[in-house]
């Protein structure tokens, strides 16, 4: 409805101020959007207040003419008033607006998806959490947050792909191995003393007596520096294993895991970075290989190979972004932590030393997750092992109710989870009080059902009893259902569709009790052609409520 209402107020736009300014008015950033108060219609637009000074008008005479050169031959506009200091108010025609559910009940799950995306190539990486540790509550609020903005992307026409970038070369992989190792020689009866920078969790542990258990107590006897690489590679294959494990369990599933090491091992980190020093963007300098990223904006350039040879993250992170762009994607989409943030305009620095346009990578961060548990914030740290995994979430709270809550905040907030509230079933869980407006509607229809009335066919109601304002709005919701797919897509917001079912559910509970205060506002009720169009409505919204939880990833129970 809201690309509805823009079409119909550019075409207007132009009307007044000349067709040969469709450039300016396309650019400029006006809105068309929901006001808060009634009063001020159904939508209203700032476009003449954005747009009069650029050409000379006052923006209240803008708006008037605006507003009288509206045409709209689909019917959707019933009236269009001006209001200081300039805004276009436009109520819409009830009746045909409410034609919309004719269509939500005929395209199905098919209802709120586009082609606004253009089949564009988008490749989403996200999570990629080192292979050292099991997943914790952090690393699952990236997930869910990665997996549910392809959903929608998807949903918006655009072809995703989504990645895991596994690192598995470098220190930490050393230290891992070594971790291991000490615990194994502890199982063996060695006394050790453990670093405080090595991994220090209970898992590493299980992983020694499972290696133990395995190989027996031989390798107690090798040189350490004979037996880390089979250390190594045991503790990040059994760990790298749980991971898919946990993810898979979480609902999150990848078309590639792409390992740091194939890079090395297919000469790809040296051959990018050869790229880069032939264009004089890589210099060696004190025995050591730098990236001259100052010259695109960071306060000075990188190491990317040190004196002993050893590669840097960022000779890796060249390597993987050019590897992507070369495999066809037209734009890369990272998801980080929000202690990377220093390191974004790093690497759209990269991007743009490799020959591309940075604005083709976007990286959203993400912040961390306090768990709450009985109102004390649990410590997380992977080295010391004071942490909560994904998985004791999960089997704590469940999958439904974690992903929800992990989308129901903008990323770039802190977010508490708090773990009996999400277990609560009560109107303050929100994925519980979404789920229940799904399951009440079933519960509606079975029982029209098993009174003998059967479900009715859009073409069978009659809009024009929907005359309640609690119905008017249900409508007003579901229509712009599409628009915030499209603009979730768009703005890279997924939390934009919890909200929508957050307001939607519970508009729809509000509607939903007020049977129990007027019998003559109760869906089922004693006029049979009034309970048709009621039956259809609910239909609708139940269709709409599914089709959002199916983006999240989120079940649409059909009882509670």
């Amino acid at each position: 409805m809201r690309e509805i209402l823009r079409g119909i107020i550019r075409d207007s736009l132009l009307e007044c101020l000349g067709k040969e300014h469709l450039q300016d008015v396309g650019k400029a950033q006006w809105v068309v959007e929901i006001p808060k108060r009634a009063d001020h219609g159904d939508y209203a637009t700032n476009a003449a207040l954005v747009l009069a000074s650029r050409f000379g008008r006052k923006p209240m005479e803008l708006a008037q003419l605006v507003a009288e050169r509206l045409q709209d031959p689909q019917g959707y506009i019933r009236e269009a008033q001006i209001a200081p200091p300039g805004f276009i108010n436009i109520f819409l025609n009830r009746k045909r607006v409410m034609e919309v559910l004719a269509q939500v009940l005929q395209e199905g799950r098919a209802y709120g998806r586009s082609q606004a995306g253009a089949n564009t190539r988008v490749l989403v990486e996200f999570v990629s959490a080192n292979p050292t540790g099991p997943l914790h509550i952090g690393h699952g609020r990236g997930a869910a947050l990665g997996d549910v903005l392809s959903n929608v992307m998807e949903a918006a026409g655009f072809q995703v792909s989504r990645e895991y970038y596994v690192n598995d070369v470098g220190r930490q992989m050393e230290i891992l191995g070594r971790s291991l190792f000490l615990r194994y020689l502890e199982e063996t009866g060695r006394k050790i003393e453990f670093p405080e920078d090595h991994y220090r969790g209970d898992y590493m542990v299980e992983l020694a007596r499972e290696f133990r258990a395995a190989h027996g107590d031989d390798w107690a006897l090798k040189d350490e520096a004979q037996a880390l690489p089979t250390f190594t590679q045991f503790a990040s294959k059994r760990i790298l294993e749980g991971i898919k494990k946990d993810l898979e369990d979480f609902r999150v599933g990848y078309d590639r895991w792409f390992h740091e090491s194939e890079l090395h091992s297919q000469g790809k980190v040296s051959d990018y970075l050869e790229g880069l020093k032939a264009k004089g963007l890589v210099y060696e300098q004190d025995g050591a290989l730098w990236f001259k990223s100052s010259a695109f904006g960071d306060e000075k350039d990188r190491v990317v190979v040190r004196r002993d040879g050893r590669t840097t993250y960022l000779a890796s992170d060249i390597a993987y972004h050019a590897d992507k762009l070369d495999r066809g994607f037209e734009r890369l989409i990272d998801i980080w932590g929000a202690d990377h943030h220093g390191y974004v305009p790093r690497m759209k620095g990269v991007i743009e030393a490799l020959g591309r346009d940075p604005a083709c990578l976007d990286v959203i961060l993400v912040q961390m997750v306090s768990l709450v548990r009985d109102g004390v914030p649990v410590a997380m740290s992977t080295r010391a092992g004071e942490f909560t995994t994904l998985r004791q979430v999960m089997e704590e709270v469940g999958v439904d109710a974690a992903r929800y809550i992990f989308l129901s905040r903008t990323p770039d907030s802190h977010l508490d989870f708090d773990l009996e509230l999400a277990k609560r079933q009560e109107k303050e869980n929100p994925v519980y009080y979404v789920q229940y407006a799904h399951a009440r509607i079933c519960s509606i229809l079975r029982e029209a059902g098993e009174r003998g009335i059967k479900l009715p066919s859009a073409q069978e109601a009659d809009w024009r009893l929907l005359e309640l304002p609690e119905e008017w709005e249900l409508v007003k919701q579901m229509v712009g259902y599409p628009d915030v797919v499209k603009e979730a897509a768009l703005s890279l917001e997924p939390h934009r569709i919890t909200y929508f079912l957050d307001s939607l559910a519970s508009d729809f509970h509000s509607y939903y009790n007020l049977g129990w205060i007027d019998p003559r506002a109760r869906v089922i009720c004693a006029e049979p052609e009034l309970t048709k169009a009621r039956l259809v409505l609910v239909n609708a919204i139940r269709q709409i409520l599914s089709n959002a939880l199916e983006l999240l990833g989120v079940s649409a129970p059909e009882q509670m």
